[in-house]
């Protein structure tokens, strides 16, 4: 058992996943100051002493302006250093630039290493984030990583609100053929798999599908919606492949650009998203939205990881 205590902050911004997980672990969190000059520097200081004690950074990125949340997370890291905090940890559901994981290119960097040397620059011990787009990106850093996995939050999603022994389960490409097969072991079910071939960068030029799903509630499974046009072109596909219907679940619903309209346009029923991104204004324009709470398992985390306990166990289970 821990002798010292836990101290939650988050930024004044995107707040609410914070706010959620605080109420959890029946704490309140921790007053900060921030102020923005007309330039955009940040000027930050924390309300109260935070010496010796276990300081958890509780930070949304993915959704609105990206960089500037990541430097605001730095400058609170080194903050909380300064301060002669025990253990910084870093709450990052999404990691940024996860995608940006291996030079796939001449004279192109690795941005999710660089994320990583500047967390560790800065300040962070340990970092607590959810289904990494690349489960290497835990080797970038010296200091631990708890990646941990929405997939029994979206098990209790599936069992309690879908018609579980109508569905089958899809990846929408070859890289997720591997999540879709686990989920689908979980539930008993049967997984098809749906292969793209890309024109460009966020474009698909055609989607070819390997299984037969017909008369079946179709289950789209994926770490990251972005544009969702993916997506969209996947319910058609299933559809035409004589699907009754076609749900997308996805832990991270970045939703940039005009996915709102692609959703609402599309022949999808609904998309779920986890909250490890902000996106409750864009649940008021899209009725198709829904959401799938992830506040338990990062607090349990954080608990667990306070305590010196395991945390293994949140990988095959959602807390209530």
């Amino acid at each position: 058992m821990s002798t010292n205590s836990i101290k939650l902050l988050a930024s004044d911004i995107d707040r609410h996943l914070a706010e959620l997980v605080a109420k959890r672990l029946g704490l309140s969190l921790t007053s900060v100051d921030f102020k923005r000059d007309s330039n955009r520097e940040i000027t930050f200081s924390i309300g109260e002493s935070i010496r010796d004690e276990d300081i958890y950074i509780i930070m949304q990125i993915g959704a609105g302006p990206v960089n500037d949340k990541v430097l605001e997370l730095l400058i609170m890291i080194n903050a909380c250093k300064t301060a002669s905090a025990r253990r910084i940890i870093a709450v990052l559901p999404n990691f940024p630039y996860a995608r940006q994981d291996r030079k796939d290119k001449s004279r192109a960097p690795i941005t999710a290493k660089l994320m990583a040397d500047m967390l560790t620059t800065a300040g962070c011990d340990h970092v607590i984030t959810m289904d990494l787009h690349a489960a290497q990106i835990q080797g970038f850093f010296d200091s631990p990583v708890d990646n941990l996995y929405a997939e029994p939050s979206v098990v209790r999603y599936i069992r309690e609100k879908l018609d579980v022994q109508n569905a089958i389960i899809v990846s929408p490409d070859a890289g997720g053929a591997k999540r879709a097969a686990g989920l689908a072991d979980r539930l008993d079910l049967n997984f098809a798999l749906i292969h793209k071939e890309r024109a460009r960068a966020n474009e698909v030029s055609r989607m070819v599908l390997v299984g037969d799903v017909t008369n079946k509630v179709c289950i789209i499974v994926d770490d990251m919606a972005d544009t969702c046009g993916t997506l969209s072109k996947a319910a058609d596909v299933l559809l035409e492949n004589g699907a009754d219907s076609v749900i997308a679940i996805v832990t991270h619903g970045i939703l940039s650009g005009n996915a709102i309209d692609n959703i609402n346009k599309s022949r999808l029923s609904r998309v779920v998203c986890t909250n490890t991104v902000p996106f409750e204004d864009k649940m008021k324009r899209c009725p198709k939205l829904d959401f799938i709470d992830i506040s338990g398992v990062l607090a349990e985390a954080i608990r667990r990881l306070h305590n010196g306990e395991s945390v293994s166990f949140l990988f095959r289970n959602a807390p209530f």
